[in-house]
Parts: C-alpha cells; structure tokens; sequence
C-alpha cells in the first residue's frame, strides 16, 4: 500500500528557494533514509510535510493514504497517522509525560485508552528504549538530557503507532549507547503496516537500522537513490561527488 507520494515539491522561507523539487515515493513496510549535507533541506522537508507554518509551498503535490496532505491543518496529518520526531524537542512545563502522551493517544484514536492498558503498554515501551518508569510523573522534556529527550520522542511513536514516522536527525546529540537502544527500538516498530522515513548525516545509526531505499538530497533536490550501498559510498567519498553531479544537472539545464 502506498503511504506517501511526494512530487516535484517546492517551498520557500521568507522568499528563499529550499525545496527545489522533491519526488519521493514510500510504501508500507518500508524505512527509507534521506542523508545529504548541512543546509541541503533535509529538516526543512520533513517540516512541510507535517505542517509549519513557517514554510511556504510554491509547487507540487503530496499524497498521504489517498488524501491530500498540503489540505489538510497540522492536527489533522497527526490524527490521519503522520508523525514527526522533532530534531530538537521542546519542553512542556506543567505536563506530565504520562498525561501528553495519553490525551495525544486520545487524539489519534478517538477514544481515551484505558488506564490499565494503556499504563501496561506505556511501561513496556519505556523498558525497551531503558527508560525508568519515574519519567512518566515529570513534565514533558523539562530538565531532560538530549538523549533523554529523544527517547522521549521514541517513546511517543512507539504508543502512537503512526503509519508514517518521520525521524528529524533523532540521532543529533545522543552518545553511541542511546543511538544504539533508539535505532533498535525503531527497526523493531517496522511493520508492514507503517513506514519510516529517517533523516540522518550520521552512516552509524545504519549499524541498528536496515532502510530499504537510502537517498542524497544536495541543495533542496533528491539527487541519487539506493540501497545501503549508497551508504557506504557516502562514508568512503562524503557528499562532494553528489554535489558536483548537482552542479553538472544544473549547467546542463
């Protein structure tokens, strides 16, 4: 089943060229990474599909399971099953972990979980991704490290179980033990019912996750797709080739 079809998408910030033409295609069951360079639109993609305001769409059409995603407003992506792990999460003072995550499940379902199951299913997740159960009573990414903070957002797909997660640089600022336990748990939530879409500049995380398809974006444009192997051409010669055919497409025009 196809989760998302992303063509020609553009976008401008205060009347600045980011996107520049994204095509991009995800079925379920699929986990597809998107890696490029600082500066190249990889963040600024995954914003436009979930919504911020702050990016303007100039061009282009994105499909989520049959609907038209650019029509519809931030909350309705979330409850239609788009996720976004935030590259930098925000803290929420006076929320418990417990309480966003419950009223978020709410949200999505339409129905308020009950409070056995949802408190069985909550503390399975936070054992799999070794978090302590207090994390539940204290509020919402207050005072919580980087890595605690991402955990967080693992944890948040996790019990959401969205038919497409976005991962924003989720790997940014985690010491090799907390990428290890968050990429792990995210292959594991990999089902023939979602897909995945990781964004990334860091070829380690491909030692806990398997994508199907790995893809360079250089200077707002999808420029090469693959398979891990394009991984591994990226760790030998860096993304200076990628850039050079960018430059060579855009003579040619």
């Amino acid at each position: 089943m196809q989760i998302i079809k992303i063509e020609n998408l553009k976008s401008q910030v205060e009347g600045q060229d980011i996107l520049k033409g994204i095509d991009l295609t995800i079925n379920s069951g699929e986990i597809h990474v998107i890696m490029g360079p600082n500066g190249a639109g990889k963040s600024t993609l995954a914003n436009v599909l979930m919504g911020h305001p702050a990016h303007e769409v100039t061009d282009g059409s994105v499909s989520f399971l049959g609907k038209d995603l650019l029509d519809m407003k931030v909350d309705e992506r979330a409850k239609s099953g788009l996720f976004l792990s935030f590259q930098y999460p925000q803290e929420v003072p006076g929320v418990t972990v417990e309480n966003f995550i419950r009223t978020a499940k709410k949200e999505v379902s339409g129905i308020m979980p009950m409070m056995t199951h949802f408190n069985k299913e909550i503390k399975g997740r936070l054992s799999e991704l070794s978090m302590d159960e207090k994390y539940l009573d204290r509020y919402l990414n207050v005072g919580f490290s980087g890595g605690e903070k991402k955990k967080n957002e693992i944890l948040q797909m996790a019990v959401l179980n969205p038919k497409l997660a976005i991962l924003d640089e989720t790997d940014s600022g985690l010491d090799i033990d907390a990428i290890r336990v968050v990429y792990e748990t995210v292959q594991k939530l990999s089902s023939e019912n979602n897909a995945i879409l990781v964004i990334t500049h860091y070829n380690k995380i491909l030692n806990y996750i398997k994508p199907d398809f790995v893809h360079v974006l250089v200077d707002g444009k999808i420029v090469k797709s693959g398979d891990l192997s394009l991984a591994e051409e990226i760790e030998r010669s860096g993304y200076e080739v990628f850039k050079a055919e960018k430059t060579s497409e855009a003579v040619r025009a």
